[in-house]
Order: structure tokens, then sequence, then C-alpha cells
């Protein structure tokens, strides 16, 4: 049941439909029975709806991306270690294209009466999306917590890998194997973790390559082995002896795009991923990435879900967001720039 649909049968605000199945105060009858006549249209019963915040059930609700990626099961599987360890059980849900949106897994998990909700690179990282919802979770006074991106308007906790620093140690790296012309493939710009990867790389390549006024070369594409691939196809055709990836499946397509125009990676093209997920370790050559501290994070995603639950923490404002460190695992995929194109370090 979405508040926006009963806020449409009843020609009311979703403020004011919160208000009602809350029990909150400020609503005349005649809204209040407005709301609860739409409530029972909708196929749902006046106990069902208006009853107050419900007991705990020992549900946490845990929505992430695609589990394509493997970074997503990580963070599944990290949430449910820790919701497990408190007690906890995790109804999990995950994004597909085409598949069940965001909103109707909210909806869903309303439904279900979880105490709490943790959502991994959902809406709130994404700038052209509606975050009404985010707000009505706010007014029904579910827990909630985000993990990787915000936006001001958004009153949840929320905690981030640090884009910032992951960009510096990368750059930092490849300036000191001497390479020169470093590019950026990452996703698309209408999401915070993007964002603050452009950022990042910009003023790490001012600070490490200060002959390169413009800051690096920047592709963006999609976060899959394609959008990889189309990236790293543009950076090579630019130059670019290294190149700094928006996740470890861009950085495979990156390695793809090398050895589809006859570079050797690591002697040609110097590659390094981000996430540090399952398997980069085994790939060919084992993949320099910038690691997430996933268990950290899923680790103080809980508590801080706990705490919320519990009424034991002071209401966070709405720009409070804790920065996780990353840490920069180097293997096979670089390597000192080619000794041509290479110069010193200054």
């Amino acid at each position: 049941m979405r508040l926006t649909d009963i806020a449409a049968r009843a020609g009311v605000s979703t403020a004011t439909v919160s208000r009602v199945l809350n029990g909150r105060p400020g609503v005349g009858e005649e809204t209040r029975a407005a709301v609860m006549a739409a409530v029972e249209e909708l196929g749902y019963t006046r106990a069902e709806a208006g009853r107050p915040r419900h007991r705990p059930t020992g549900l946490i609700g845990l929505i992430v991306g695609e589990m394509s990626n493997p970074i997503f099961p990580a963070f599944a599987q990290g949430i449910e270690h820790a919701a497990a360890g408190a007690g906890y059980t995790q109804l999990l849900c995950t994004g597909s294209p085409g598949g069940i949106s965001e909103q109707d897994y909210l909806d869903m998990l309303q439904r279900h009466q979880v105490d709490g909700i943790v959502i991994v690179s959902g809406q709130h990282s994404d700038t052209e999306a509606d975050l009404s919802r985010y707000r009505q979770l706010d007014d029904l006074n579910i827990p909630l917590v985000v993990i990787n991106g915000t936006q001001e308007e958004i009153q949840a906790p929320a905690l981030s890998t640090d884009e910032h620093a992951a960009m510096d140690l990368a750059v930092r790296h490849l300036a000191a194997q001497g390479h020169r012309r470093i590019g950026l493939a990452t996703g698309p710009t209408q999401f915070v973790p993007t964002l603050r990867k452009i950022e990042g790389f910009q003023t790490a390549a001012a600070r490490h390559l200060p002959e390169d006024p413009e800051g690096g070369e920047l592709a963006n594409s999609l976060f899959t082995l394609e959008g990889g691939v189309a990236a790293g196809t543009d950076l090579i055709q630019r130059g670019c002896t290294a190149v700094v990836c928006g996740s470890d499946v861009m950085a495979l397509g990156v390695i793809r795009a090398a050895r589809s125009a006859g570079l050797d990676v690591p002697r040609d093209l110097s590659v390094v991923g981000f996430d540090d997920s399952s398997m980069v370790a085994f790939t060919d050559p084992p993949l320099t990435t910038l690691r997430q501290p996933v268990d950290a994070l899923c680790r103080s995603a809980m508590a801080t879900l706990l705490r919320q639950i519990q009424n034991q923490s002071a209401e966070r404002p709405a720009s409070a967001e804790l920065l996780f460190e990353p840490e920069l695992v180097v293997r096979g995929s670089t390597a000192a720039a080619p000794a041509e194109l290479a110069e010193p370090a200054s």
C-alpha cells in the first residue's frame, strides 16, 4: 500500500495520510474519515491501517542492487551476519532492470512490519530520483539506514565509503609508477558516488599530476562490463596508460578493451578497480583494486539501525554521514608506465 495512492484517493497530502495511519493529532474528523475510507477502498481493513506502530517482529529489510555485481552479495551477507548476531532475520530484496522497484519493495517491507530497513546504493544515491518515499518512512517512524550515497533532504543516517580518499590512493599509486596520463572510467553522473569519484579523481590528479591542469581524463558509461569496455576504449584512444574504474566489473571491461586493442595489462595499460569484490584476486591478471570496507559498513549500519529501533540515540541531522576509509590492494593489473612514455616522478 502506497501513501501516495491513499492520498490521491482521499484528496489529501501524504503527510496527512501518515498522521492518520500513525494515530497522530492535528487531523480533522472529516479528513480522518476520508483517509480511512480510501484505505478500505484500496483493500485494507480499518484495523490494519489505523493501528499504531507495531510491536517488534525481529525482521530487518535489506534492499540492494543487482546481485550480478558481486559487491552486492557481499553487502547482503554482511548485513545478514550482523542482523543474525543481534537476533534479527533479514528480508532480502534485490534490484534488477525491469524488476520490482525500490518503492514496491518498501511497500512490501512495510506490510511485513519490519523493525527497520537498510538500503545499499538505492534511490537515495540517485540525484534524479523521487525521494518522497524516504520522507514517508520518516513520517511513519520506520528506522532507516542508507549505505553509499545520500542527499540533504534524506532524514536518515548514512554510511559511505570515502570516494575522495579512494581516488587519492589510486592516482597516487599510479603516479608513483610513472603514469602521467591517467583516466577515470565510471558510471552515470546522476549518482552521488559517481560525482564523488569524479571530484576526488580531479583533486587527486591536480595534486599528484601537477603538469596536467585538466585533472586527468574522464569517461562516463555504465557500471557494467560493457560500460567498462566502452569507457576503456575511449580512454585508450585518448592515450591513457592507466585507468581507475568505478567498479571491479567495469575494470574487467577495461581489460577486455585493452586486449581488443592489442595491449597488454599491465605492460601497456595499468587498471585499478573499485570494490575488491569476490574473485578479482583470481582474474588474469589479478586485479589491483580499491577495497570497500564492507564488513565495517555492515556492522555499523546494523548498530545504527538498532539504536533507532531501541530509541537510544538522538535524532541525526539530515547532513550526518559517516565516511569509511577504503584500502588500496595492489595486485598484478598495475605496473610501471611504458618506458617510452613514463617521466620521472617530481
